[in-house]
């Protein structure tokens, strides 16, 4: 019994902890040792020696997944760039000029680009995450060019100033009011665009109807299109303010892309 004791306090533990999703042996604390046997002191060396090349391993890691995430915002800055463009260059303005009796000025192009803003936030927010980040990359490069816009047109650094300021409280006001009319009834999608779109003048109320079914059925359209498709592309298309071939509104055209999704 005496030599099995003294055997045991000779003997030391191994213990094994996790580094970095694997197990490596360390040495028991200083206590436990009554005599370090030859080799045992090179156990703290190579303990550290794993947790190092598990911590590079984790940075290459972390890395891979910094360039994966950059490459995918960077896709999604492109498609959200392309989407934006479709609301200023594939909308017909002077067919809402006319059909809607508004001026021909820059605050009724903004209404427009704003309406069909909100509806490209609409669809995309239904596309999680990534949906998300695409609406706040769309919103930025809205401001952006209104900004430019009024620069080319040559409006006083002050007044442009102050006249974006009184933009972005509209902005808001309008994607609260479109948001809560396009969740209700016509009355009240009708009211939401009274408010702002026709900046509370429409006298026509044909003007406000053509304008409710307008939105109703686009809404319906995007909503046909791929979201996996949108996120790659950006590629929106606008059905006409008066349809011509009521079927066909959602026949939705699959967008094209190459392997990089742009």
């Amino acid at each position: 019994m005496a030599l099995l004791v003294r055997v045991l306090n000779q003997t030391s533990i191994t213990q094994w902890v996790p580094v970095c999703s694997r197990l490596v042996p360390v040495p028991p604390p200083q206590g436990q040792w009554h005599k370090r046997q030859s080799g045992t002191s090179q156990w703290p060396q190579m303990s550290q020696s794993l947790a190092w090349v598990g911590s590079e391993q984790m940075a290459g890691v972390d890395i891979q997944l910094s360039r994966k995430y950059h490459t995918t915002n960077k896709k999604i800055k492109i498609a959200a760039l392309r989407m934006y463009t479709s609301c200023v260059e594939k909308t017909d303005f002077e067919e809402f000029f006319l059909r809607c009796q508004i001026p021909d000025t820059f605050n009724s192009w903004f209404l427009i680009t704003l309406l069909h803003v909100w509806m490209c936030l609409v669809r995309m927010k239904q596309e999680g995450r990534s949906g998300k980040y695409m609406c706040r990359i769309i919103v930025h490069f809205m401001w952006e060019d209104v900004e430019q816009r009024g620069k080319v047109m040559g409006v006083n650094p002050y007044i442009l100033k102050k006249n974006m300021v009184l933009m972005t409280n509209s902005f808001y006001a309008a994607i609260l009011g479109y948001d809560e009319g396009i969740l209700s009834d016509d009355h009240g999608l009708a009211a939401a665009l009274w408010r702002t779109f026709f900046n509370q003048k429409c006298e026509d109320p044909r003007h406000l109807a053509l304008l409710v079914e307008y939105v109703r059925k686009q809404i319906q359209y995007l909503d046909s299109m791929n979201g996996e498709d949108l996120l790659l592309t950006g590629e929106v298309s606008w059905r006409p303010l008066v349809e011509k071939n009521p079927q066909s509104v959602l026949k939705a055209h699959a967008p094209t892309y190459n392997d990089e999704g742009l």
